[in-house]
């Protein structure tokens, strides 16, 4: 290689274009720049530092246009918050303080708004002193002004920033512990857990809310880092390892952690993911709009773009309790229309799908999709020209009952009125098989899941259950139910309820993971899914709406399920079976 400085393309020659491709794929990782002068400017730490660690840095001006921000997230892999001055306690509903130091205006209400849109979107977080800050002030903590009044030793240092000046207690069962833990030169004490640091600042974290949890503190209890109580990975620190030789390590984390958002984006451009069972119109009535980020909500357009989510079966779900005076049939008809005019005014977004081939074409136009599906046989009103009415509306599956005995068969939840399957159902049933829908036993009882397993001439599905010897409730599969289902060819798909996870306390993703697992080993890859049970009390920590279903994938990733694999739990195993039923249609 020629060494002269000024040839510098016989220098690009011998690197960039020596051979195929020109650079390794590496995370891009948005670093939030300073303000000051009519200059955005940051220090040099920040970007070497990510360099170093395998990253490519971008500097993220700070403009508060939220198009340019959602359109610099898309192509991030990963954020820095950087520090810098403090934040203007207005944007906590509160009036400074006369000790209050230098604000930033330009900056606080941007960063704002991009770690918002970064954490819907789960992308990996790093906050670095003022950082850490802005993680509690958008998140849902609270920053003290001012800790001049209740600090024991200076955290304003007066040496130079690469020297350590006190030391911070870290939690042994954090993400921070671990990262210092697994690194070959650690600056960690690991018998005292602690870490040398060299904080900067007068304001600091003192609420980290729900949403984090203190993993460090000073000797005098200021709060100097933060993670994630919700699986995502998210991770704050008061001092600068920008600037510490024993701050790399942190950088590596979180490249890391970029790389597997990465990987993880990737896998949902490739596959298809459906989520069979979600109840969204159950909140039809509370005037709620789907194209909106609608708090209410666990699904609509923005959760579902943020997740990466193709489609999802809304059910038209029915209480038990409705009486035909109410009218079953015109109720699920409404919910319908309802769908169909959501739909037609997002036209643009999002398309009803009624064959796995719809699926597919709306992925590849960039759409989402919904299928149709009702929750409870009640809809029919006892009569087989309703379900043939439905099926011309393009049902996928009907739920054969829910928490209660109906005119079709007995509920897990109910009074073993037929002693399983009735007559009616055994009509229903053959129709169902013979119209090409598919028939769902989430919410049957024992003996009508094994009646109906005998009964169909076609699989059956179950859209959301889980496994009961991991959690004891009735609305559970039992391993021998699992195993038969398989043995017909049928799927089971995990739901996200906690009290379907576990038997006491709260689930977590973990919970649902384990669920998964044990449903593959009992069933092989081939028969298990995912039916969230989304806006129908589904939804728990680390998966709680359509925006964290990447979490999901990650999950699979980080237990090295192929991407075959992978295909066949978004719901390739659910279109297989919604194929061979629909090909099976006589009519």
């Amino acid at each position: 290689m020629n060494t002269n400085p000024f040839d510098w393309q016989s220098q690009l020659a011998a690197t960039a274009y020596a051979s195929f491709p020109e650079a390794q794929r590496k995370p891009v990782i948005g670093i939030t720049g300073n303000y000051a002068e009519l200059t955005c400017k940051l220090a040099e730490g920040y970007y070497k530092s990510i360099v170093q660690a395998g990253g490519v840095p971008v500097i993220i001006p700070p403009i508060s246009e939220t198009d340019v921000i959602i359109n610099t997230l898309e192509r991030l892999d990963a954020l820095v918050l950087s520090g810098g001055a403090d934040y203007d306690p207005h944007y906590a509903g509160e009036e400074p303080w006369p000790t209050l130091g230098d604000i930033n205006a330009e900056r606080d209400l941007p960063e704002l708004f991009i770690t918002q849109l970064a954490y819907n979107r789960q992308l990996p977080i790093l906050g670095i002193c003022r950082g850490i800050q802005t993680l509690a002030m958008a998140l849902g903590g609270h920053v003290r002004q001012d800790i001049s009044d209740i600090w024991q030793h200076s955290h304003s240092q007066q040496e130079d920033r690469h020297q350590p000046t006190h030391s911070v207690t870290v939690e042994k069962d954090s993400v921070l512990f671990r990262i210092y833990s697994d690194s070959a030169h650690s600056a960690l004490n690991v018998q005292q857990s602690t870490l040398e640091v060299n904080s900067l600042h007068h304001q600091a974290v003192d609420d980290t809310g729900p949403r984090f949890r203190v993993i460090a503190r000073s000797d005098d209890g200021i709060i100097e880092a933060m993670e994630s109580t919700e699986y995502k990975s998210i991770l704050g620190v008061q001092w600068h390892p920008e600037c510490l030789e024993s701050g790399q390590p942190i950088f590596r984390w979180l490249v890391n952690e970029a790389r597997q958002y990465r990987r993880t984006c990737d896998v949902h451009r490739r596959v298809l993911s459906l989520d069979t069972h979600c109840d969204t119109p159950m909140f039809f009535p509370q005037h709620v709009d789907f194209g909106r980020r609608d708090p209410k909500l666990l699904v609509d357009l923005h959760k579902m773009a943020e997740g990466h989510q193709d489609a999802t079966i809304m059910v038209a779900y029915l209480p038990q309790t409705m009486p035909l005076s109410e009218h079953p049939k015109q109720y699920t008809d409404q919910i319908f229309d309802q769908i169909e005019a959501i739909v037609a005014k997002h036209s643009s977004f999002i398309g009803i799908a009624r064959t796995p081939d719809d699926l597919w074409t709306n992925k590849h136009l960039g759409k989402k999709s919904i299928m149709l599906g009702i929750e409870n046989g009640h809809a029919l009103e006892g009569s087989l020209d309703n379900l043939r009415h439905f099926a011309r509306r393009g049902i996928v599956y009907m739920t054969l009952c829910h928490n209660g005995d109906n005119d079709i068969c007995d509920s897990a939840r109910g009074e073993h009125t037929h002693n399983g399957v009735s007559d009616f159902g055994r009509e229903v049933i053959s129709e169902m098989n013979r119209l090409g829908i598919m028939v769902d036993l989430s919410h049957a009882g024992e003996k009508s899941f094994y009646d109906a397993l005998q009964l169909s001439r076609t699989p059956i599905v179950c859209s959301h259950s889980s496994c009961r010897a991991l959690c004891d409730h009735p609305r559970n599969l039992t391993d021998d139910q699992m195993r038969a289902l398989a043995q017909q060819g049928g799927i089971m798909q995990v739901t996200l309820y906690s009290g379907f996870l576990v038997s006491d306390g709260e689930a977590t993703i973990e919970d649902a993971m384990r669920h998964v697992d044990h449903a593959i080993r009992v069933m092989g890859i081939d028969h298990v899914g995912l039916g969230t049970d989304f806006d129908g009390d589904g939804g728990i920590r680390g998966l709680a709406s359509s925006a964290e279903l990447l979490n999901y994938t990650r999950e699979l990733l980080k237990r090295n399920y192929s991407e075959a694999d992978i295909q066949k739990l978004w719901g390739g195993n659910f279109l297989r079976i919604m194929r061979l039923v629909q090909q099976s249609r006589t009519v």
